[in-house]
C-alpha cells in the first residue's frame, strides 16, 4: 500500500509529466493499492477553480482509499512531536499538514509517494518514515 501526497496528486490531475507522476502512473497500471490522506483530500479540493471542478475532484477523490488518523490526541501529539523534533535538529518543515501526512504514513506503516523536499528532510531524520522512490 502506498500513500500518495498532495504534491503528486495535484501534478497528476493537472497532467504534469515528471518522475513522480510517472511513478504514480506505474502504480495505477500495475494495480498496486494506494490511497490518500484526509489532508490530501482537503488540499486538493480547496484548489478547485470552480464548482464543477470541485464536484469532479470530490467524486474522484471520494472513490480512493482515504487514510484518517484515529481521532485520539496521541496521534496529533505524535505529529506535533515529529515537527518539534525535526525543528530541534535544524530541519524546519514548512507545513504542519506535511507533519500530519507523514504521521499518517508512519501510523499505517505505508510508503509515501511525494514530490516535496520536506518529506525527504523528514525521512533523513526519521527511520519510521518510508519514502517510495521506485517500484
Amino acid at each position: 500500500m502506498i500513500l500518495v501526497d498532495t504534491s503528486v496528486m495535484i501534478n497528476y490531475l493537472k497532467g504534469s509529466d515528471n518522475e513522480k507522476t510517472r511513478l504514480f502512473d506505474r502504480i495505477i497500471e500495475r494495480d498496486i493499492p494506494f490511497g490518500i490522506s484526509v489532508y490530501t483530500y482537503q488540499e486538493v479540493l480547496q484548489g478547485a477553480r470552480d464548482d464543477k471542478e470541485f464536484q469532479s475532484l470530490k467524486q474522484y477523490l471520494s472513490s480512493q482509499k482515504i487514510y484518517i488518523l484515529p481521532n485520539t490526541l496521541t496521534c496529533y501529539e505524535q505529529a506535533a512531536k515529529l515537527f518539534f523534533d525535526l525543528r530541534r535538529k535544524g530541519r524546519t518543515i514548512r507545513s504542519a499538514i506535511d507533519a500530519l501526512i507523514a504521521q499518517t504514513a508512519i501510523h499505517y506503516r505505508i510508503s509515501l509517494l511525494h514530490n516535496d523536499r520536506d518529506f525527504d528532510d523528514m525521512a533523513e531524520a526519521l527511520e519510521s518514515l518510508r519514502i517510495l522512490k521506485e517500484l
